[in-house]
């Protein structure tokens, strides 16, 4: 099976703080990948490197196939410009903690923004698919409705489109349910798990245990910038190895 994102040794500081400490992993194509682990245990951090919001420090990542942030010639590498970093970026969609919508914008507007700007998408087009995105997570009716007049959780429903739109190899979320009133959650993971079935590569940062659980192959435990165990849903989730993944779980569900 294709691997989708491939990280070798991936290392990523903030001065003096490591956030990455040496990352490897590989991820197939189709497959839902959860993190879960502390506050600044380094999930963020992770997704935001994938997705070339920052730079690796040290290590190789590779996504879609791809060296991410350099280009080879012969056997040299050459570091890539803005724009080339922004044609690779489009591999990836990636969903916020915060909705990030333009407020100026419609639920429709914002989600055709990015094909018919980045993508010369024509506008008829892509208005038919940004049409039948939001029918897809919930929100055929308001099509035509701004940010402020929509809950938290549609809003973040209009950011999960709003990313698809882009046509993206990997979905990447980041703690998306984090922001919400409980009562939304259910409707944005519903999303999620409608996704998660028709073969979407996913990789979630999240703290709904639950959600992992049901929807990952397989479940990340990070500490301190390291993975600290990794596996099933079943083995990480309800029969961990490590003591650091049993103290989070416990006070999690706790």
């Amino acid at each position: 099976m294709m691997q989708i994102v491939k990280s070798v040794g991936v290392r990523k500081s903030f001065g003096a703080f490591e956030a990455l400490r040496g990352i490897d992993l590989e991820i197939d194509c189709g497959e839902v990948l959860c993190i879960v682990g502390p506050s600044g245990s380094g999930k963020s951090t992770f997704l935001r490197c994938i997705n070339q919001l920052e730079a690796i420090d040290a290590g190789a990542l590779w996504v879609n196939g791809e060296l991410v942030g350099y280009r080879r010639s012969g056997r040299k590498l050459f570091e890539l410009s803005e724009r080339e970093i922004a044609r690779q970026r489009l591999a990836t969609g990636m969903v916020f903690q915060r909705f990030n919508l333009f407020p100026h914008k419609t639920a429709l507007e914002n989600v055709i923004e990015g094909p018919v700007q980045v993508l010369r998408t024509e506008r008829r087009q892509a208005e038919a698919i940004a049409t039948e995105l939001l029918a897809r997570v919930g929100l055929a009716h308001k099509r035509g409705a701004y940010p402020i007049e929509l809950s938290g959780g549609q809003q973040q429903r209009v950011a999960i489109a709003r990313a698809l739109a882009m046509k993206p190899a990997l979905m990447l979320f980041d703690e998306p349910t984090s922001a919400l009133d409980p009562e939304l959650v259910g409707d944005v993971l519903s999303v999620m798990r409608d996704l998660a079935r028709t073969g979407m590569t996913m990789i979630v940062v999240t703290h709904e245990l639950g959600f992992a659980r049901e929807v990952a192959n397989r479940v990340l435990f990070m500490d301190h910038g390291l993975v600290v165990e990794a596996g099933s849903p079943e083995q990480v989730l309800g029969r961990p190895t490590q003591a650091r993944t049993r103290d989070f779980i416990s006070a999690v569900l706790s």
